[in-house]
């Protein structure tokens, strides 16, 4: 990979990265609660991922100013789900609009519709039981087609 290549992939992280806590923030959002819990898991998630404090907060004042990044490796974009319905689980209440933006997101990632339901749950069952995004990958893996 020639500098040119590596300097691209480092600007496409760090906007995927910037993607996703907007779209964190869109998930804590949805149901007009944000609580310390879900800031501090949100915080988090930021560290890493590359995202200052500051960062976050920009992103968070301005969400507007983020623009979608799909991530294009399969590993990302169950990170990056499994991070969302860690998002919306957190708080112990699942509300009907959270898991809408869930299979949404798993969709707009390329998972079947058909599956995304499943999916989720099976990633929640995962999280509940301590497993890391590595784990429930494994778990997950007849879901990921």
């Amino acid at each position: 990979m020639n500098f040119k290549e590596l300097l691209g992939a480092f600007r496409q992280g760090t906007a995927t990265a910037r993607s996703h806590m907007k779209n964190l923030i869109e998930m804590v959002a949805v149901d007009g609660n944000f609580d310390q819990v879900e800031y501090e898991l949100l915080r988090s998630i930021a560290k890493r991922n590359g995202i200052s404090e500051s960062q976050l907060n920009k992103i968070r004042e301005n969400p507007d100013q983020v623009t979608f990044e799909m991530p294009t490796d399969p590993k990302e974009k169950f990170e990056q789900l499994y991070d969302l319905v860690h998002m919306m689980s957190i708080d112990k209440t699942i509300h009907a609009e959270e898991l809408k933006l869930s299979i949404f997101f798993a969709v707009k990632f390329g998972y079947k519709r058909e599956l995304a339901n499943e999916l989720i749950y099976t990633i929640q069952g995962n999280i509940e039981n301590g497993q890391n995004a590595d784990e429930a990958m494994k778990r997950a893996a007849r879901l990921l087609v």
